[in-house]
């Protein structure tokens, strides 16, 4: 399976920032979208099958059809699923490039300190590091 506990923390920091209205309203969003398009497949799974044309002449189902229907229900609301939840997804690949950029940082800290515990003189390295985590700490939310 995944790793569930990383998308637990990119939730929770996603959260820090986020109302009560906006978690609920995306909540809601998606639940009934969710529910509709599922309830709307059922029964919209094959529209065209019932449809009959006037005339015999080929292609004429399909022409007619299109005429009639020019965009699935179905269709429209996966298209709008898409379109309302792409900068959601767009906000959680930030927050997700930021989480990972502040564990390498920390990483990095973590080494130059161990190698200063054993007897290496890395004060100039730890100053950088501090003063490039301040200054990406400065443009970038925590």
């Amino acid at each position: 399976m995944g790793d569930w506990s990383a998308l637990g923390r990119l939730l929770d920091k996603v959260q820090a920032y986020s109302t009560a209205g906006g978690k609920l309203w995306l909540s809601v969003l998606f639940m009934f979208g969710i529910l509709v398009l599922g309830t709307a497949v059922e029964s919209w799974g094959d529209e065209q099958s019932a449809f009959k044309c006037n005339t015999l002449q080929p292609g004429c189902e399909n022409v007619c059809y299109d005429k009639s229907f020019p965009i699935s229900h179905v269709r429209f609301w996966v298209l709008q699923i898409i379109f309302v939840s792409t900068p959601t997804l767009l906000y959680l690949a930030h927050v997700f490039y930021l989480n990972r950029k502040e564990q390498k940082f920390n990483r990095k800290e973590e080494e130059l300190k161990a190698v200063q515990n054993d007897g290496g003189d890395v004060d100039i390295l730890l100053k950088k590091l501090e003063m490039k985590k301040f200054t990406a700490s400065r443009s970038t939310a925590k």
